[in-house]
């Protein structure tokens, strides 16, 4: 089955250097949730990784986040999506944890699900760190201009395996295209 793997802040919705703490500060990037209830459609399986170092930096809590996605979840519902699962890293960087891209644990989490092969996924991220988490677990990997992207992109440390999109509906169309 395919599985796309898509890290949240900076691909599904606007980021924030203030961290997305409640689901009032959580708001989608035009285009995001209908390219998610587009690959929904297409027969894929649809993931999150995401760090969420505002838990352990006790910005919000479990609760918090939980509604966070519950707001995501309810959204792509009225759209026909859906997200399979969410996995999120809740620890600081300096817990030197597996889980926390650009380390690839959290990935390894997703690959234990039945069906799951990463060889044959696709990750979406915006930053460097994503890219580098998915690069380590051989997914193959894009890169959108939203969030970090732009920013991303110019610092040159893109490899050129990755493909590079304005945003996740560019990527959808891409890829749902290419499937067809």
């Amino acid at each position: 089955m395919r599985v796309i793997i898509l890290d949240r802040d900076g691909v599904i919705n606007y980021d924030s250097s203030a961290y997305i703490k409640s689901p009032g500060e959580w708001r989608p990037i035009p285009g995001s949730l209908d390219a998610i209830a587009r690959f929904t459609q297409a027969g894929y399986r649809v993931m999150i990784a995401s760090n969420q170092s505002g838990l352990g930096r006790g910005l919000f809590d479990a609760p918090a986040l939980d509604a966070i996605h519950n707001k995501l979840r309810a959204r792509l519902a009225s759209l026909g999506g859906r997200i399979d699962a969410i996995f999120y890293c809740p620890h600081l960087p300096s817990d030197d944890c597996d889980c926390r891209k650009p380390k690839p644990g959290l990935l390894w989490q997703i690959a234990r699900l039945p069906g799951v092969t990463l060889t044959e996924a696709l990750a979406v991220g915006d930053s460097l760190r994503d890219l580098q988490a998915a690069a380590s677990a051989r997914v193959e990997t894009v890169l959108v201009r939203t969030g970090n992207g732009a920013h991303t992109e110019s610092m040159g440390d893109v490899p050129a395996s990755v493909r590079v999109f304005d945003d996740l509906a560019a990527v959808a169309d891409h890829y749902l295209v290419r499937a067809n």
